[in-house]
């Protein structure tokens, strides 16, 4: 009989649903696309926020190249479809992310937010594969999809003039949540749940950045929050992929 224990993550994913349907919808905020980032260089407008997406393909580069050839390895085999798919969207956020800061608006952010949603869910379905001990390309699948819906949610309601981004901010939201809650209920090695936890609280400080990119901005001068954001969601990345680098090592070893 299973413990009571592994069913906080579903009632975990119930609550934060509930919430978000007597919350209600979620508007994207009308100052959305201000950035404090005006820099011009080379040509290139908001230079600062364009080209701090490249960590995000080089650390994509860089895990593909290493981890694919040794995704049979018995230390990532039931989580490699989901890191898989977390891989190729931190590697599309690269190439979307900057697109839309080229010159932000809804049309454009469509195509950062659809790799970041996706690079969620990869990385959801990577975790629960290693902490369940099975093959996660079903709910890589199944959560692919979500991540695609949550996009288009909230790009067609934003388009009838009632914006709601619920869907995509869950996306955001559950790794958080969902991640360190796995590894402590299927008892993860304690260095995976710390680096883990280390990745997450970058991201969460990446979030922080994001919000007070104009104040961050107007202390730091040229570093704007919202570049900051970029650079720290980079760290962020690239624990995660020294992580399993280091897991296929350690086994083989």
């Amino acid at each position: 009989m299973k413990s009571a224990s592994k069913y906080l993550p579903l009632a975990m994913v119930a609550l934060l649903s509930g919430a978000a349907v007597w919350h209600g919808p979620i508007a994207q905020l009308p100052d959305y696309h201000a950035f404090a980032d005006r820099q011009v260089a080379y040509g290139i407008p908001h230079f600062a926020d364009v080209a701090s997406n490249l960590g995000f393909a080089l650390v994509a580069l860089w895990g593909i190249c290493l981890l694919a050839q040794h995704r049979e390895h018995p230390a990532l085999a039931h989580g490699w479809a989901g890191y898989r798919l977390f891989l190729i969207g931190l590697f599309l956020t690269a190439f979307g992310s900057a697109y839309y800061h080229l010159a932000p608006d809804n049309a454009r952010l469509v195509w950062d937010r659809l790799p970041i949603a996706l690079a969620c869910g990869g990385l959801l379905a990577g975790v629960w594969g290693d902490v369940k001990g099975k093959g996660s390309t079903v709910l890589a699948a199944w959560l692919a999809l979500l991540a695609i819906y949550s996009v288009v949610w909230w790009y067609v309601t934003e388009q009838t003039g009632t914006g709601d981004l619920r869907p995509y901010l869950m996306f955001q939201a559950l790794p958080m949540l969902l991640i360190p809650l796995w590894q402590w209920i299927y008892r993860a090695p304690a260095a995976d749940r710390l680096s883990f936890g280390m990745a997450l609280l970058l991201y969460a400080a990446a979030k922080f950045a994001e919000i007070y990119d104009h104040e961050i901005a107007a202390e730091l001068g040229r570093l704007t929050g919202h570049t900051l954001k970029h650079l720290l969601a980079t760290g962020a990345a690239l624990v995660i992929v020294a992580r399993l680098a280091w897991r296929v090592r350690q086994t083989k070893a």
